[in-house]
């Protein structure tokens, strides 16, 4: 009983602050009904809407907020969006977060918005959360500012950058989190495969973002204030002292504070030193290839520390935990990257090099996999800024358009026996890169636009991780665990296992680096 009621306070501790905005929405604009006759402004007549999108505004102030986010499990969209998509069909109508809204879980609609961005659609998070990542974040900007931020981050992240800089450094801090793995499992051996993957991408992203080595107590006491921050970003915002998001916001600081100092100390060196023996990382681009102002230096520091983590360590754990349920993926995974170990073996070598990445295809079918059944980004906000028309639906300017990717992704139309975890779907005959499957449906990190920047990296972080656990490790659930999501994606438990170190023979022999 206490546990249910503990639950129970924590949902309506998460929903207050919609509440609280859907009250003083109501009392600025007039709420959306259901039914009934009602007048909007459309191609500047006033004239009743020909078409809405079917739907309904559920309870008075908050609408269906309660319901669209309950928590359900990671692998499936929830009992809300089924039933919505069961009585009204994949376009709905709905008022969540104290705004009138579209729902989209069809396919084609959500490619619409992702390719009319800045032309019908735009951006439109919550405030809260620029209030926490920053009014620079490139995940709240739109036009011009965020052209110019992302221009500096896929800067960054080129090609040429990945193959050069970042796959060595991916695998040599995989190797650091994965050696320090104890070798036999025992029933005090047990740990989170969630945290070890948060551990891991925070120190990738620490070291490539501002050059902080892991293990330093500096890198060790930034960890922990973000760990707080990440709580308040995925918490109700409710900014009174000793919530979250209030312990977040005062976090915030305190990790602007570090990257202040670090800034501070290049710009001195910079002046003093040949810039050609700075550390090759994101703090030292953005000063040296870029006109932009501390303010918003800062801010983009802070934003991809956040989207370089968080998204890639879920979507890693992810993958261990899906595995670990389909031994036949373990093996024919353990199998490709044997095979690559073997050639890098005959060529004398011990790092991967580019061309063994592009050499991962089933590693590839696998991350598809993963991403298209766990959703770590479920939904997109957006505002529609244009009057639009499609398929016969009207949607006003200036309402909240979400479209939903997690529902096209596990959508049985698209997808079949879409709740299964099947990387096989993903694999043709070809035997190169090309071999994996395409689809315009799969939409993992967005698209058009504001494609994540990131993305590629994410990958790449994923395919090397796994490389080197399926050659060193087999691993299992040391207590059971599911991926729910309320309302990111995560682990309850924190998904713990236990791990059995491969013993090394004379064809694995790659295991001693």
């Amino acid at each position: 009983m206490a546990a249910m009621m503990a639950s129970i306070t924590s949902e309506l501790l998460f929903f207050l602050p919609f509440i609280l905005l859907a009250l003083l929405t109501f009392y600025t604009t007039t709420v959306a009904k259901c039914h009934g006759v009602q007048y909007y402004c459309w191609r500047g007549t006033k004239r009743k809407w020909p078409n809405l999108p079917p739907g309904a505004v559920g309870w008075p102030f908050v609408g269906e907020t309660f319901g669209y986010l309950r928590a359900h499990p990671a692998t499936s969209v929830g009992r809300f969006m089924q039933q919505h998509i069961a009585r009204y069909g994949k376009i709905y109508r709905s008022s969540l977060f104290g705004e009138r809204t579209v729902v989209s879980a069809d396919a084609g609609l959500n490619r619409y918005i992702l390719q009319n961005e800045g032309r019908l659609f735009e951006c439109s998070y919550p405030p809260s959360i620029g209030g926490i990542l920053g009014k620079w974040s490139m995940l709240v900007l739109v036009g011009d500012p965020h052209r110019e931020m992302r221009a500096i981050s896929l800067n960054f992240l080129s090609s040429v950058r990945l193959r050069s800089v970042l796959l060595p450094e991916v695998e040599r801090h995989t190797l650091l989190v994965l050696r320090a793995w104890p070798p036999s499992p025992s029933p005090s051996s047990s740990f989170s495969a969630q945290h070890e993957a948060k551990k891991f991408t925070f120190n990738l992203m620490a070291k490539n973002i501002m050059s902080m080595d892991p293990g330093e107590e500096e890198t060790e006491r930034l960890r922990r204030e973000y760990i707080t921050f990440m709580k308040g970003v995925v918490s109700a915002p409710l900014n009174l002292p000793g919530t979250p998001y209030w312990k977040a916001l005062k976090s915030r600081v305190s990790i602007l504070g570090v990257i202040e100092r670090k800034m501070e100390e290049r710009i001195v060196r910079l002046s003093k030193e040949d810039a050609s023996v700075e550390q090759d990382d994101l703090l030292g681009w953005a000063l040296k290839q870029s006109n932009l102002s501390k303010e918003q230096i800062l801010d983009l520091l802070l934003s991809l520390l956040f989207a370089g983590h968080e998204t890639s360590s879920m979507a890693l754990a992810l993958a261990i935990f899906f595995l670990e349920g389909c031994p036949k993926a373990v093996q024919e995974l353990r199998e490709e990257h044997l095979g690559i170990a073997r050639r890098q073996r005959l060529r004398g070598e011990c790092k991967l090099s580019w061309e063994d990445y592009k050499e991962m295809v089933f590693t590839q079918c696998v991350i598809n996999e993963t991403l298209r059944l766990g959703n770590v980004v479920r939904f997109l906000h957006r505002k529609v800024i244009r009057d639009v028309h499609y398929n016969g639906y009207d949607i006003p300017r200036g309402w909240k358009i979400l479209p939903v990717l997690a529902a096209v992704h596990l959508d049985s139309a698209l997808y079949e026996d879409p709740n299964r975890f099947n990387p096989w779907r993903w694999k043709s005959n070809a035997s190169s890169s090309a071999g994996v499957v395409q689809s315009s449906n799969f939409m993992p990190y967005g698209g058009g636009t504001r494609l994540c920047a990131g993305s590629e990296l994410a990958k790449l972080e994923i395919a090397v991780f796994l490389h080197h656990l399926v050659l060193s490790f087999r691993w299992e659930l040391a207590e059971p665990d599911q991926a729910f999501v309320f309302p990111f994606v995560d682990f309850p438990k924190g998904l713990p296992i236990r791990v059995h170190r491969i013993a090394q023979d004379d064809e694995s022999e790659v295991f001693r680096r």
